[in-house]
């Protein structure tokens, strides 16, 4: 059997008396898009959490492409390849698209602090290179209208696209998005969607978070279902949308 992408196992995390995530056992294999979902409270970004190490690790394992990475540093989780799209934009307002997307390429760069401050041949290359990327990355976005336009003049949708855009710009292996259409009108909806769907065919895998079923269940390979920090179900959309267990305990009255 292949080894899978991203591993949990008997994963857990309490807060005191709370326990937030229950020995959780999760795989994604590469080149999958997976669905993440569950009510409010269910655990879901809890677990981005403890699988980027933007939290602490109770009891159990993370696993990436074999390696244990529990308990291991956030920015160096990044460095592994691990990218993460939050529901709350951390955007710089008062900086370009491109600006913004830069960040996320200097990220990644290996360019030397020091180097860069010093404008030495090997940084200015760096910078153009950077430069580029930002650009095709803008463009992948469908953004390229926008990339001299300031990120807090942008509408809703095209700033949670500005976010992936920067998150991308890390080059991850693993892209992990946190309700990416939570507060879209349709049309913002469809264009992010149409988006992630470009972002998994270009090589990426892809886990996501999502609250809107219609979106999850045209996206997404394989959907897992939390509820009380535990695993429910995990299947194909069409066997979660008919699992009597899950439609009782979380999409209920929406199918009803």
């Amino acid at each position: 059997m292949a080894m899978a992408l991203l591993e949990t196992r008997g994963l857990c995390k309490s807060y005191g008396k709370l326990e937030a995530v229950k020995d959780l056992d999760f795989q994604v294999e590469e080149g999958e898009l997976r669905g993440l979902i569950g009510p409010n409270g269910a655990g879901k970004s809890t677990v981005f959490n403890l699988i980027t190490g933007f939290d602490s690790v109770t009891a159990g394992k993370v696993l990436f492409r074999g390696e244990d990475i529990t308990g291991m540093p956030a920015h160096k989780i990044a460095k592994k390849g691990i990218a993460r799209a939050f529901q709350q934009c951390f955007l710089f307002m008062f900086s370009t698209v491109l600006e913004n997307v830069l960040v996320g390429c200097h990220m990644s760069s290996r360019a030397g602090a020091l180097r860069e401050f010093l404008h030495t041949p090997a940084a200015r290359r760096q910078e153009r290179a950077a430069r580029e990327k930002a650009l095709r990355i803008i463009d992948f976005m469908g953004m390229s209208d926008l990339v001299n336009e300031l990120a807090g003049s942008l509408s809703h949708g095209h700033q949670r696209a500005l976010g992936v855009a920067m998150a991308l710009a890390c080059e991850p292996t693993l892209l992990l998005l946190d309700e990416p259409v939570t507060g879209m009108n349709p049309t913002e909806s469809a264009e992010m969607v149409q988006r992630i769907r470009r972002i998994r065919e270009s090589g990426i895998t892809v886990v996501l978070v999502e609250h809107s079923m219609e979106v999850v269940m045209n996206v997404c390979d394989r959907i897992t279902v939390l509820s009380y920090g535990r695993k429910l179900a995990e299947g194909r959309p069409e066997e979660i949308r008919n699992d009597p267990v899950v439609i009782e305990a979380y999409l209920g009255k929406e199918e009803a």
